[in-house]
């Protein structure tokens, strides 16, 4: 079975490229991390891939808002290229910084297909400060490709630019056209309502993340390469404890592991 080539883009501060890149290989694809210049110079070819990831990070270290250097880089010099990619039926998956860059580029366009314009953003939290924490997502959408089966999912969010933000008429327009692909929710999956740190950063309507109206492009705060295996859950120890006395065996994966599957089984 011929593996999906997955780039994974590098450079100027990204720093979550060799994670992302680990777990698409551990997804059961062949990932590449490509430095950005090596693809404005031609040295490698966004065509020869099937998936484009923009990982977390502090891309240009966040000066001017997060991600929009690294948009406005990527807009100018590779625009074309990932329009054509996207004409191709390919995938892209932003995660936290990824997903800054992947709004104020405007890869995730509302239903008149316009990936050129932004139109929604991701700003600051509203709590003004640096979170880092565990959230729980509730998925949404039934639509997007990279978040099929994962109705209740518990990962890591960490930014000071978290909260999704755009007009009403727009945030109306992508909830209309299922391109909500999770919500934060409460320990029992129901919506978190806005209460932090539920939703860690106060988000509009508890949106951590989105996808376009094909469902193939998704951008998501929260971090799924983080979370790969089930020891890297922060009770895993306590967790295996309660499943032994169960009777129960221990999973090997964590949640997260099924983002990446679903990008790679898209092509299978």
């Amino acid at each position: 079975m011929v593996k999906p080539r997955v780039l994974v883009l590098t450079g100027y501060g990204i720093n979550c490229d060799e994670e992302s890149e680990f777990a698409f290989n551990q997804a059961g694809g062949l990932a590449e991390r490509v430095h950005i210049n090596d693809l404005i110079a031609g040295v490698k070819r966004l065509s020869d891939y099937q998936i484009l990831v923009f990982p977390g990070g502090f891309s240009f270290g966040d000066d001017v808002a997060s991600g929009k250097v690294l948009a406005l880089r990527a807009k100018a010099n590779l625009g074309e290229q990932i329009l054509r990619f996207i004409g191709d039926g390919k995938l892209i998956l932003g995660i936290c910084n990824g997903f800054q860059v992947m709004a104020k580029f405007g890869l995730l366009a509302d239903a008149d297909g316009d990936y050129r314009s932004q139109r929604l953003t991701v700003t600051n939290n509203d709590s003004n400060r640096y979170e880092d924490r565990w959230v729980y997502l509730r998925r949404v959408s039934d639509k997007c490709v990279w978040t099929k089966g994962a109705d209740r999912i518990y990962l890591p969010v960490a930014h000071g630019e978290g909260r999704f933000f755009a007009g009403e008429e727009v945030v109306a327009a992508i909830e209309r056209n299922d391109q909500v692909g999770f919500r934060y929710a409460d320990e029992d999956f129901e919506p978190a309502g806005g209460r932090y740190p539920l939703n860690p950063n106060g988000s509009l309507r508890d949106i951590a993340g989105i996808c376009d109206p094909s469902g193939r492009i998704y951008g998501m705060m929260p971090h799924p390469e983080r979370f790969l295996h089930f020891t890297n859950h922060p009770r895993w120890t306590r967790l295996k404890d309660h499943l032994r006395r169960e009777g129960k065996p221990m999973p090997e994966a964590g949640d997260g592991l099924r983002i990446f599957q679903n990008g790679v089984n898209y092509f299978r």
